[in-house]
């Protein structure tokens, strides 16, 4: 009986117990965490933050597995197939998943010391920041840093937010879409510093290097994170950015596998949580005799903040490709912008600002690989007939709610249960209560079952 054992509790953990399961392996399962929480969704840490969920209610299912929190494993023996914990505890394993996520990358700023910096990458952190009084300095405007100025917005903080970089979301968003998501931002009250570095800090104070002072209690860390492989090192396996692992995740020791944000997959270290998902999927099946291979995950990246509506799609650099059909639609009085990279008629990359129905039909014909509709206008317009096919016609695994990895067949399986309606979904599912971006396609499947029910009823 294969005894497998996991380093680490966050989702791509949780996920990878539950697919195990799913897939029927009986063996016994160990998950060994660090922190003093149940694993639980980073991804809606935000949502934790403002107040709208609480700390439980991003708690992940329990699954069938011996879960260890306040665990830290210190060495791993490769001969002995041992796993070593600072409890004293040696346990043997048939396979071992190295599942060690990230850590915050903190910047090195003269005088900012670990009283006045807080990274956002925990339920602890979020604790820590609710408890603190503004103003506000957040450092990076990437996803997290927009993400986390918003909320401070919203909570009623001073914030300022501080990017190196001429524009917002560089690495998602071209620089006219950067332009407008600022120019929003900065609406809503944030104070913006866009190619500017912080150099030095004083006691409520944040010095730039541009000698201009920023008002600042505490400064918030969204600076990028940095893929943990301690124990990959210590143990001898092979490391560049991440743990470098194969198709299969195996790492250089094929009885140790590596997934989410630790692994390294053909060069790249995506971050993402549908990587870690699909990294965790692929694993499964392959420990329970599938012969699965992970290629990589499309790039499909959703911005959580209330009252912005901002999705980008694949890399950024190909909305400048000579070789790609470009279609721009800009309109910067009411703060849209939409911008697509097409190729064989094949969305390669897309940006869209303000366009919610846009967003949802446009990341659905990228998860399919389906052909664009000839009316592009239709499309981004948000017209449900430029789309071939609906949500009902997804596949059962399709995941139509991101934030929460609620798949088709969840949202089936629960209107077959009674949840008839977007509400009763989100109660029995947890479905649109991320970002709310897939309220739409929850509701249009939760038409489409009522119509096919009310037409096998007629046929019966």
């Amino acid at each position: 009986m294969t005894r497998i054992v996991i380093v680490g509790n966050g989702p791509a953990a949780h996920r990878l117990v539950e697919r195990l399961r799913a897939h029927e392996h009986t063996g016994p399962i160990t998950v060994l965490g660090a922190e003093q929480h149940p694993a639980y969704n980073r991804v809606l840490l935000g949502a934790v933050l403002d107040r709208t969920l609480s700390a439980e209610a991003v708690r992940l299912p329990a699954v069938d597995a011996e879960v260890r929190l306040r665990v830290t494993v210190t060495g791993i023996d490769r001969g002995q197939r041992v796993v070593h914990t600072d409890t004293g505890e040696r346990l043997r394993y048939d396979v071992l998943v190295l599942a060690t996520g990230s850590r915050p990358r903190l910047p090195e700023i003269t005088g900012l010391r670990d009283e006045h910096l807080q990274p956002l990458r925990t339920l602890d952190d979020c604790a820590r920041i609710d408890g603190a009084a503004g103003p506000f300095a957040v450092l990076g405007g990437g996803v997290l840093g927009v993400e986390a100025a918003r909320v401070l917005l919203a909570r009623g903080h001073a914030v300022t937010l501080v990017h190196p970089r001429p524009h917002l979301m560089d690495r998602q968003v071209d620089e006219a879409g950067g332009r407008l998501l600022a120019d929003r931002l900065g609406k809503l009250g944030a104070g913006l510093r866009l190619g500017r570095k912080a150099v030095a800090y004083r006691p409520g104070r944040l010095i730039l290097d541009n000698s201009e002072v920023v008002p600042a209690r505490l400064v918030v860390a969204c600076t990028g994170v940095v893929p943990e492989t301690a124990l990959a090192v210590r143990t001898g396996l092979a490391v560049q950015r991440g743990i470098v692992v194969d198709d299969r995740l195996r790492t250089s020791d094929p009885r140790i596998h590596a997934i989410g944000d630790c692994a390294e997959h053909e060069g790249r270290t995506p971050g993402l949580i549908a990587s870690a998902w699909e990294q965790a999927d692929a694993l499964a099946a392959l420990l329970t005799g599938d012969n699965a291979r992970y290629r990589g995950t499309r790039a499909v990246t959703r911005l959580k903040a209330r009252g912005i509506d901002l999705a980008s799609i694949g890399s950024v650099d190909v909305l400048d490709s000579a070789e790609a059909e470009i279609v721009t639609l800009s309109d910067p009085a009411r703060g849209r912008y939409a911008k697509l990279a097409l190729r064989e008629e094949r969305i390669t990359g897309a940006v869209l600002l303000g366009f919610p129905e846009a967003i949802a039909s446009v990341t659905q014909l990228h998860d399919r690989d389906l052909p664009v509709p000839a009316d592009r206008l239709a499309l981004l317009l948000g017209n449900p007939a430029a789309v071939p096919g609906g949500p009902v016609e997804l596949s059962d695994d399709a995941v139509i709610c991101r934030c929460n990895n609620v798949t088709k067949k969840s949202l089936t399986t629960a209107w077959q249960g009674g949840a008839r309606s977007v509400p009763e979904l989100a109660r029995a599912t947890r479905a649109t209560t991320g970002c709310g971006g897939c309220v739409d396609d929850v509701a249009r499947l939760c038409t489409a079952l009522a119509q096919r029910a009310e037409h096998q009823k007629g046929v019966a």
